[in-house]
């Protein structure tokens, strides 16, 4: 059978940086290998989760084949977390020259971010790293590697290229895509998303960034501070509706410090072209308003990857907005047939699509009976200052009807946050009420995801807060909040009978 030509893919610009990112993650003259009998295990979609999948089930000795049709390394290299960061790292950088006369630091006025140094940034290190999710590194690791679009044309085989693939178990890793809410007009306006907005290379004057979650924040502040007017839409009063409210309290002080136009409570009614501008029209505080710009953000939910895949064929069910059905092993309504990460998880997180790879490896492989339910999984999202949650919170807890006991250290009480002048922000931890059992935890400080997984392993190993209060912490770190608060916890542990035959011990040992 002929081999079927490779699709040419770019990446705009197609600058020397972003070259090379092709180069790894869609090869041009990659040539697809002649297929074994039967694979071990195919995996559709070359994401964090096919590319765990496929590389530990390689490295276990399976044979293994992974089916890529765009870009090697998923959202999470090309469009994601790596663009995204650094991106926020950069726009960190402005805002610690723009404070530093705060430290005794004298910067001449007029300081300003060179966007598309920042941009170049960005592509030079995204190419730098890229060999590691490389089409060449996985089929270096022993992976089959097919470029092209993987479709079931039966139970148990796939189509890609021309070639038929047979196995005996497949992973579906396919992923997400941003999604758009229907609003009149967005469409043909045009708009950015996290899939595009990397590709800029001027910096828009007037931003409107519609949706204040995780992407939408993240960025909104970004491009703040280098220099954008950004204008923040959200339906809903509080920004980050998935967080603490407190701490959502705390990220929305910044954005307002920074000098984010935030719009809570609005509803867009429609959005139209306007000589080369964009007019966005909405309802806000029981008036119409309209809002100018040059570039609209969408940040708006995830939709699954579920459409070409022929899913009928293979027996899986799934539906258009959640994604693929899995029980809670992984397993599709076909049984040789599992998926693992946005297509099927709630928790769209790339260290989520990472744990539920190697759960998928020991199910597939080895029969295991590994539950993604069993996973304690912490998030972050990354605004100045960050948000980092793990387990409940204590409204989840509550609708449970599990009573809860909450220790807070704030940052304002810790020395090195005050040295570092980052004092806005604490520590939360909820217990199980009376006992020191860890439900939860939410950390509002600047690197607060670097902090998390401390409360994260506790939760693991079922380690309680007052074990937490036992670490030594290094003084000074702003991670001595986290041994503050279980101090806070032990404190209630000497009620007034402890305290009484205590001191009736001292006085008969004295």
């Amino acid at each position: 059978m002929a081999q079927v030509e490779i699709y040419e893919v770019t990446v705009p610009p197609m600058d020397e940086h972003n070259q090379a990112l092709v180069s790894n993650v869609h090869p041009p003259d990659w040539v697809n290998p002649e297929p074994v009998p039967r694979y071990n295990l195919v995996v559709i979609g070359a994401g964090t989760a096919g590319l765990v999948t496929a590389a530990g089930a390689a490295g276990l000795g399976a044979k293994v084949a992974l089916i890529e049709k765009h870009l090697f390394g998923g959202d999470c290299l090309n469009v994601g977390c790596v663009p995204s960061k650094c991106l926020i790292r950069a726009s960190r950088a402005y805002a610690d020259v723009r404070d530093a006369h705060e430290f005794g630091v004298r910067v001449p006025e007029g300081v300003e971010v060179d966007f598309p140094a920042v941009m170049e940034r960005m592509r030079r290190l995204r190419s730098r790293i890229s060999h590691h999710d490389s089409a060449q590194r996985y089929q270096q690791l022993g992976v089959d590697v097919f470029l092209g679009e993987g479709r079931f044309n039966g139970r148990n085989t796939i189509e890609v290229g021309g070639k038929t693939l047979r196995f005996k178990k497949a992973v579906l890793t396919t992923g997400a895509r941003a999604a758009a809410p229907p609003i009149p007009g967005l469409p043909q306006a045009g708009y950015l998303t996290n899939e595009t907005v990397f590709s800029l290379t001027e910096l828009p004057k007037r931003l409107a960034v519609i949706g204040a979650g995780p992407i939408g924040c993240e960025l909104s502040q970004a491009f703040r501070r280098f220099g954008s007017e950004v204008s923040l839409l959200e339906v809903q009063s509080q920004i980050l509706t998935r967080e603490d409210q407190d701490a959502a309290q705390i990220v929305q002080r910044s954005f307002l410090r920074d000098g984010v136009n935030l719009v809570r409570d609005c509803k867009i009614r429609k959005v139209e072209k306007r000589m080369g501008d964009k007019l966005i029209q909405f309802d806000c505080d029981g008036e119409c308003r309209d809002l100018l710009v040059d570039e609209i953000l969408v940040g708006v939910g995830r939709a699954p990857n579920v459409q070409e895949l022929n899913l009928e064929a293979a027996g899986v069910k799934y539906d258009e907005r959640k994604g693929i059905q899995v029980n809670d092993y992984l397993q599709t309504s076909n049984p040789r047939i599992y998926a693992a990460g946005d297509i099927c998880f709630p928790y769209k997180f790339t260290h989520t699509a990472d744990a539920l790879a190697r759960i998928v490896i020991q199910n597939t492989l080895f029969l295991g009976r590994k539950k993604a339910s069993a996973l304690t999984i912490p998030w972050c999202t990354y605004t100045d200052p960050e948000i980092a949650h793990v387990g409940m919170y204590e409204k989840d807890a509550l609708a449970s009807g599990i009573p809860v006991d909450t220790f807070v250290r704030p940052l304002k009480e810790v020395d090195r946050a005050i040295f570092d002048g980052e004092e806005e922000g604490f520590v939360k931890i909820h217990v199980k009420k009376g006992t020191e059992k860890i439900l939860g935890a939410t950390i509002v400080a600047r690197h607060a995801g670097e902090m998390i997984s401390e409360v994260t392993l506790a939760m693991v190993v079922k380690a309680g807060l007052g074990t937490l209060a036992s670490v030594i912490h290094p003084y000074p770190t702003q991670a001595e909040a986290i041994k503050q608060a279980g101090d806070a916890y032990n404190r209630t542990r000497l009620t007034p009978l402890v305290k009484n035959v205590f001191s009736r011990w001292l006085a008969w040992t004295g």
